[in-house]
């Protein structure tokens, strides 16, 4: 449960400061909010994940360039680069090596066939290029105080939805306790 408040840490800082200022304070407040969450995650866990780190440095380079440019389209396209990281990641994942992502992220809490995990690795492919792409479409259609909306609470319920849906996927191989 911390774990999971810690990673959301920094977007609802973000948004709180977006509300109370404008997008530039609330850039400056998601780049020392994502270096604490790192430094919290080093400290509590000894470990920084792979994609924390990969997120800190795009936080910093992005919202760097949106505070030192002045143009809040960097930020924006943070979101975008980030979600279509892990797309290719896990596309990647479909060739190379014995284990997709997902497989060798739940592979310790359940037995799939192969086909399964490729499937559902490939769904979380599309799923993260997909957000990546709306994110663009959001980005250039819509309003500043949309496109926060969009990133704080639109993206945190598609991916909510999105694994409600794999559950039910994959619920008709979770063993029954009976048995």
């Amino acid at each position: 449960m911390i774990k999971q408040f810690i990673e959301f840490f920094p977007i609802l800082l973000f948004f709180i400061a977006f509300k109370l200022y404008d997008i530039y304070v609330a850039t400056a407040v998601v780049i020392v909010a994502t270096i604490l969450q790192v430094a919290f995650s080093w400290f509590k866990f000894r470990k920084v994940e792979t994609m924390q780190w990969i997120t800190l440095i795009l936080v910093v380079v992005m919202g760097g360039l949106t505070l030192i440019l002045h143009d809040e389209q960097f930020v924006k396209w943070k979101l975008s680069i980030i979600e279509w990281l892990f797309g290719v990641a896990f596309l990647g994942s479909q060739f190379i090596g014995k284990k997709t992502f997902i497989e060798r992220m739940m592979s310790a809490q359940m037995e799939l066939p192969a086909k399964t995990w490729k499937i559902l690795n490939l769904c979380w492919a599309v799923f993260f290029i997909g957000v990546g792409c709306l994110n663009v479409y959001v980005m250039f259609n819509y309003n500043t105080d949309d496109w926060v909306t969009f990133k704080t609470f639109v993206v945190p319920a598609l991916m909510a939805v999105f694994v409600v849906l794999q559950m039910i996927f994959i619920y008709k191989y979770i063993p029954d306790s009976e048995s």
